[in-house]
């Protein structure tokens, strides 16, 4: 049955727009950085592929707020848990981003709140519980004494922010992909001037001219996990968010970090798992679920130490002597001095005769315990309020009478395999300067696109951070023009797949470049295989993709995206010859090193870019950034003062 395509066809007209920052993203980090640009009286222009209302990886929602640390209940500093993230991560984290995060993070969050997101109990609804702060209505999440993350209402956020973006005068260009950064080279240095782009219903073309840009789209997907029956499945995150943004950057020269670490595959459902949250566990927005086993015996919780605790309380609670534990996205397998409480290891209950499989029993808990689980955290994760909240209650699942069987962390019976790897849990990304300023003059980063991203409050912060920075250099510059002739290029490449007669679906190739990551560049690697591998990339640029058919601007988008996810394979594939060694906090294994793990000269910050089509490794110290208080605080005197004033938000309108 054919379909009339719904949109008019605008295939090869083009519009050409001027702005002072141009923000490439939509999502938390994007809409923060138009926000903070547009508050400094600058012409802001804010380019999604989707709908910026609901777009990103927050458009339908999330749960809790990271290191809120500024907050009136917080008994920890920014300086105490942004250091306890790098530490965490063995030195191999984004210092300066995370500081950011937990000095700024709370200022965003109240900003939301006055664009009309929620992030207090105001209907009283867990009044008197033990989470909930009673003077601000603000409930915490996981460390319940030093009260330095908080549960909102996240799907709340992104239609708050996109009422402020329209109310201070950002034009807004949805459904737009952003697909090539305009580059020209000043004494010997390069410097963006714009984008292209297109509209993804209509098909026309967009030459964006900018003064200066942030790069806030997302991180890396369906590189090693992909399903062409289930493409709404393939990953945790939206369909649409594939990591554009780092191919954009890779192909103009951005110096990228970290590119070759990876994790087992933890959330997708592509034929290995189940939907993300979809199970009862005992991590993240399940925590602290009381955990029983096949016949209803009840799993016992232990803190840091190995203290078996009697409480529900106590699984929230510091262990004696412990200054705060970590818990959040990023947090996978912390130190000592940061563990939280969990249930004791699946090995050890195995010996101890529990018997598989293991449930949630929400009923065990207190009221308020079980609302905040099945209700606030589980109604408000991404993709969770309706594929899980509402069809499990529709259904009929009961929390007070029902038990949801469990294939969470350390539980799975369906847990992937190592060469199913992701860019989950802090991974590589863009490397930067104190303000977030890539190698590229004109082009700050913020959010995923950055190494070591977090959540939410660490797209928000950042992105507002790096769009004061980018609001500053376009007070230093003048829009330069574009070259005619890198413009006609790319409007060729865009549209080329519409008059192609190969027959390829899209779905083919991504399946094809998801199974060659597997076997080339999955759980241990060598030289040999990565160079077999990017042959294998290199003739599926060459002879597969111009095969790809498409009929409308939606599958044109999806083929864009597919030679995207071929270039950030490209980008991997190099990351990981560029580092010698095996590595236990990057999850990096080699088999042709010696049997060298972490060894101190392999102990830093392993960078690479493209420059005229060959490979340019560096590397940096891994405390190559400095004190974070310190370095942060030379670097941002104004903001300080107007925080400490408390008029911060007058002062930036």
């Amino acid at each position: 049955m054919n379909f009339e395509w719904p949109y008019k066809n605008e295939f090869y007209e083009t519009e050409y727009l001027e702005c002072d920052v141009l923000v490439l993203g939509g999502g938390l980090a994007g809409c923060n950085a138009a926000i903070a640009a547009a508050r400094r009286g600058k012409r802001v222009i804010l380019v999604e592929k989707g709908a910026t209302e609901r777009s990103g990886a927050a458009g339908t929602g999330f749960d809790h707020w990271e290191s809120a640390c500024t907050n009136p209940c917080s008994l920890v500093t920014p300086k105490e848990i942004a250091e306890a993230y790098v530490d965490e991560q063995c030195g191999y984290s984004n210092g300066p981003a995370h500081y950011i995060e937990c000095r700024e993070g709370y200022d965003r969050l109240c900003d939301i709140e006055s664009f009309g997101g929620k992030i207090r109990d105001t209907d009283d609804e867990f009044a008197g519980a033990a989470f909930r702060d009673e003077k601000t209505k603000l409930l915490f999440a996981y460390d319940y004494k030093n009260r330095f993350t908080i549960r909102v209402w996240g799907s709340t956020f992104k239609p708050a922010l996109y009422r402020e973006l329209l109310r201070l005068g950002v034009r807004v260009y949805d459904r737009v992909e952003a697909t090539k950064l305009l580059t020209v080279t000043e004494n010997g240095k390069k410097r963006a001037v714009g984008a292209c782009g297109m509209n993804v219903r209509t098909g026309k073309f967009y030459v964006f001219a900018a003064k200066s840009t942030v790069l806030a789209m997302s991180r890396p997907a369906r590189i090693w996990l992909f399903s062409p029956d289930m493409v709404g499945l393939s990953e945790f995150r939206p369909t649409q968010s594939i990591g554009s943004g780092h191919a954009m950057g890779y192909r103009a020269g951005m110096e990228f970090t970290m590119m070759e670490k990876s994790v087992k595959g933890e959330f997708s459902a592509a034929g290995r798992s189940f939907p993300p949250y979809g199970t009862g566990n005992n991590h993240n927005t399940w925590y602290a679920a009381t955990m029983v086993d096949a016949r209803g015996v009840e799993i016992p919780y232990v803190d840091r130490d190995g203290n078996e605790l009697k409480t529900v309380l106590e699984r929230y609670m510091p262990a004696p002597g412990q200054k705060f534990f970590l818990k959040g996205g990023v947090i996978d397998d912390p130190k000592y001095e940061y563990r939280g409480p969990e249930t004791l290891p699946f090995d050890e209950l195995i010996k101890r005769g529990y018997e598989l499989p293991f449930y949630a029993d929400l009923s065990r808990m207190p009221d308020e315990e079980r609302h905040a689980i099945w209700g606030l955290m589980v109604g408000e994760e991404g993709k969770t309020k309706i594929p899980i909240y509402e069809n499990y209650t529709e259904r009929g699942f009961d929390p007070t009478r029902h038990r949801l069987q469990s294939y969470g962390t350390g539980w799975q019976s369906a847990s992937f395999l190592p060469q199913e790897r992701q860019l989950f849990g802090a991974p590589g990304g863009i490397w930067h300067d104190w303000d977030l300023k890539t190698n590229i003059d004109g082009v700050y980063a913020a959010g995923d696109q950055l190494f070591a991203s977090d959540c939410a409050g660490f797209a928000c912060a950042t992105g507002y951070y790096a769009g004061r920075k980018a609001s500053a250099a376009a007070d230093t510059t003048d829009i330069l023009p574009v070259s005619a002739d890198e413009i006609d290029e790319e409007r060729e490449r865009l549209y080329a797949p519409m008059y192609s007669r190969g027959g390829m679906d899209w779905r083919e190739l991504n399946m094809a470049i998801a199974k060659a990551m597997q076997n080339y560049c999955g759980g241990v690697k060598c030289d040999a295989l990565l160079r077999e591998g990017l042959d294998l990339l290199a003739d599926f640029e060459k002879n597969a993709l111009p095969e790809i058919t498409c009929k409308n601007p939606h599958e044109l988008m999806r083929t864009h995206e597919v030679a995207d996810i071929l270039t950030v394979s490209e980008l991997i594939m190099h990351a990981c010859m560029a580092r010698r060694s095996s590595s236990v906090p990057l999850c990096f294994e080699r088999t042709d090193c010696g049997g060298a793990v972490d060894p101190e000269c392999d102990r830093r910050f392993i960078t690479v870019r493209k420059e005229n089509g060959k490979i340019v490794e560096g590397s940096h110290p891994l405390d190559v950034f400095g004190d974070l208080e310190s370095e942060y605080e030379k670097r941002n005197a104004d903001y300080i003062e107007s925080e400490q004033k408390g008029d911060y938000r007058k002062n930036e309108r």
